[in-house]
């Protein structure tokens, strides 16, 4: 069976393998999008912390023997701990200035990172095998899907879901929205603003690392993997509006698929794509397809 003439296997194949690349695009411009909503930062080193999520995940298992299992937990905490410092001794002085000076200093924070760890482990990938439990396919009859690449679908969908009903949804997110429009009149109320702003950037450089943990088994863990994914996801973040969370979901899963079907059809254009639909939908609404015209 052929669909435009690509036999059916390598069409779902591809299918599948834009939807996986979504996930990672709506994840990581998930956590984009809650730190620049919330805070006002346009955070750079989000692709380094995606970086670092998957280097904790392969050191805890090459130094320490933790499986994949602990690592899914403990490596986003860990990087969280460390976007919860960055934010208290750096970005907490940026936030009543222009947002290009968080833009710098995270930009600077990314290349010093990428450089500590291209020292230490050089640019070669490190090999970080699929879990005992996710290895394997299903047989579907009309292509075998890999266990773990449903898997990674599966948990992005529920991460980023949780995300966005916690945020709009619930009174937590009700105040955290609040506090960052009006800080002094929920101090007032009790709310300690500055430990939830605090808060915030550490969930969201949680949230790149848990993207770095789920994408260390299915690419090589290397200094520069995040510096060569962070200029689409923020083309897709633009795409869905600058600070909108349930755009930012919608249209990461959305360009991950066009983005495979691309490969299948045409497969010189796949890789820019995305920014000729980014140059698109700019021109026709600049605010972004799920932002709010100002």
């Amino acid at each position: 069976m052929e669909i435009f003439g690509i036999p059916l296997q390598a069409f779902m194949g591809q299918l599948m393998l834009g939807l996986v690349n979504g996930a990672f695009y709506a994840m990581l411009s998930l956590g984009l999008a809650v730190i620049f909503g919330l805070l006002g930062i346009v955070n750079f080193a989000h692709g380094a912390l995606y970086m670092l999520g998957a280097f904790a995940a392969w050191i805890m298992l090459d130094q320490f023997g933790m499986n994949y299992w602990f690592a899914l937990v403990l490596a986003p905490l860990t990087v969280g701990i460390l976007g919860v410092v960055i934010e208290r001794l750096f970005l907490k002085h940026l936030y009543k200035l222009d947002p290009l000076y968080g833009l710098l200093l995270t930009f600077g924070l990314a290349l010093v990172l990428e450089g500590v760890f291209r020292e230490i482990y050089g640019v070669s990938g490190q090999n970080y095998n699929v879990p005992d439990l996710l290895a394997g396919a299903m047989d579907l009859g009309f292509m075998r899907l890999p266990i773990y690449r449903a898997w990674v679908v599966v948990v992005s969908l529920v991460v980023c879901v949780g995300t966005w009903f916690l945020i709009e949804r619930t009174r937590l997110g009700a105040y955290l929205r609040a506090g960052t429009e009006n800080a002094p009149l929920v101090q007032a109320f009790g709310v300690n603003v500055p430990m939830m702003v605090m808060l915030t950037y550490g969930a969201g450089a949680g949230l790149a690392a848990l993207a770095g943990v789920l994408a260390a088994p299915i690419i090589q863990v290397n200094p520069l993997m995040g510096s060569n994914l962070i200029i689409v996801v923020f083309a897709v973040v633009v795409i869905g509006g600058m600070g909108s969370i349930l755009g930012s979901v919608i249209t990461g899963l959305g360009l991950g698929i066009v983005e495979g079907l691309t490969r299948v059809f045409y497969p010189e254009a796949s890789n820019i794509v995305v920014f000729v639909i980014m140059v698109i939908v700019l021109m026709v609404r600049p605010a972004g397809l799920f932002g709010k015209e100002v």
